[in-house]
């Protein structure tokens, strides 16, 4: 994963952690293949891949998200010269596979459908090149992820998935096309035999569940899987709690507020996008309009969800005023944890057959968050502008801190039976002590750390541990800000 918002690598090294999270669909794949056939995982975000991992194996599996597609290709590169069969998959494949012609074999899209067929063409010695469908798997038959093949304490959190599919139509978003718009679920039984798993194998800080929408099927999450996480929460009460990605309209349902805060969920990512209501129209973001957004983040915080929010700016209906609008409200939100992107149109999704038809797309496609591969209405110079001027100010000390005052000041009191218990270890205490170092000693920001931990301990001691954890995104984000300077000097270099 490069450096980005995703990947928070300055904040992994201050809590001393290699890596956020392990590769889900690679553990999933790996339960998918033969028990009897011999399996290493090699996760390159905790060690660099060598000759002897290559000779070793018959077959090198590659899985990669978009964002992942400098390291695949140097992956693939290195793979090839120690002559090894590469088989990919994952949804950097998935959509433009014939920008890897070195990879042997391509196994894509759900690979519960399409990998039992690549194995018995092994078995039978006649492989082919390419394996895809247009079929949705029933993911109730999907396989306990092989958790034996990682060392869940070399990470940060751990991973589960419920769902897979959406039922919205953003136009840029590729979800959809990747899993269909009907939502498709695990049973209760599945989620807490991963969960009972996962806490045999490791302790982790948080456990995040990686559905691109958990609310898709509020049925199902309603009357199924939150009542039976509240009985097994009752019974495991020093289990870590629940992020996952939700759309805003989960603010218009308190019953199911109420049931996800007692089933430990406490961090949720919000695509929140613009506050301009035309451009959540054009870009078909129907379940953000007609409502006051600025109001359901705080109600949302209210119930006692931190929600971290995420945003674009490039939309065709955007004016030069969407910029300062876009801080404003990212401010007034108290969502401390926001990340901005430049509109980009990924293969797969309506918008990008829509530029393709109208000559407005820039190859080869990059999908690092301060870029875009379309030809925006808005000039370049003036868009890139704009969006400097966004980084500079929410990622700004200050700005952190101010937001943090607002969320902390905010934030409710979610009364609930199983209260997310934390026992403090050793490795809280060096986390701490790096993090009073980093930021609170030869940080230049370190005046708002201490602002911020003596507030906090003054007016609501009890959120002490969201003081510290804001306190480090200080400094993560000033690392982030220092990355996209270098980026913006090379696109202003690009564009004059």
């Amino acid at each position: 994963m490069p450096d980005t918002f995703w990947s928070m690598k300055h904040l992994m090294k201050i809590i001393g952690k290699k890596s956020s999270y392990p590769p889900l669909g690679l553990l999933t794949v790996a339960s998918l293949l033969p028990e009897d056939w011999n399996k290493k995982l090699v996760d390159l975000n905790l060690y660099s891949i060598s000759k002897k991992d290559i000779e070793w194996a018959d077959y090198v599996f590659i899985s990669a998200m978009n964002v992942q597609e400098a390291s695949a290709k140097e992956a693939i590169r290195f793979c090839k010269m120690h002559r090894a069969k590469i088989v990919a998959g994952g949804p950097l494949f998935t959509h433009e596979y014939e920008k890897f012609p070195e990879v042997d074999h391509f196994v894509l899209n759900e690979a519960e459908i399409t990998l039992p067929f690549f194995v018995e063409d092994i078995l039978n010695g006649s492989p082919k090149k390419i394996y895809k469908t247009h079929e949705f798997p029933d993911v109730t038959k999907s396989p306990m992820p092989q958790w034996s093949l990682v060392d869940l304490n070399k990470y940060a959190y751990a991973i589960v998935q419920y769902s897979r599919g959406c039922p919205y139509m953003c136009d840029f978003c590729d979800v959809t096309a990747l899993f269909g718009r009907r939502p498709r679920t695990k049973t209760p039984a599945q989620i807490i035999a991963e969960l009972e798993m996962i806490l045999e194998t490791g302790q982790p800080e948080l456990i995040l569940f990686a559905d691109d929408n958990l609310i898709g099927n509020k049925r199902d999450l309603k009357n199924n899987l939150l009542p039976q996480l509240i009985e097994w929460r009752r019974h495991h009460k020093n289990t870590p709690g629940f992020a996952t990605q939700v759309t805003v309209n989960l603010a218009d349902d308190e019953t199911m507020m109420k049931q996800m805060i007692d089933a430990g969920f406490r961090h949720i990512f919000v695509g929140i996008e613009s506050p301009e209501e035309e451009s959540l129209e054009s870009c078909k973001k129907t379940q953000n309009l007609r409502r006051d957004l600025l109001q359901n983040v705080k109600k949302l915080q209210k119930f006692g969800f931190i929600v971290t929010g995420g945003f674009i700016v490039g939309f065709d209906t955007d004016r030069e005023s969407i910029f300062e609008s876009q801080v404003n409200f990212i401010q007034q939100s108290g969502i401390v944890i926001a990340t901005v992107n430049v509109l980009k149109a990924p293969p797969g999704t309506d918008l990008h057959v829509r530029l393709k038809s109208e000559n407005r797309l820039i190859e080869p496609f990059d999908f690092d968050e301060n870029k875009t591969n379309i030809i925006t209405k808005m000039e370049l110079d003036k868009l890139y502008k704009g969006y400097k001027y966004i980084l500079d100010n929410i990622y700004k000390p200050e700005m952190v801190y101010k937001r943090a005052k607002v969320f902390l000041t905010e934030y409710g009191d979610h009364k609930t039976e199983m209260p997310i218990k934390k026992k403090i270890s050793l490795n809280d205490l060096f986390t701490f002590f790096r993090l009073a170092f980093y930021v609170g000693v030869v940080g230049q920001e370190r005046k708002y750390f201490w602002k911020l931990v003596f507030e906090t301990l003054l007016t609501k001691r009890k959120n002490i541990l969201y003081a510290y954890f804001f306190s480090a995104l200080i400094y993560q984000f000033k690392m982030l800000h220092n990355r996209f300077l270098v980026s913006y000097r090379e696109i202003v270099a690009n564009y004059t």
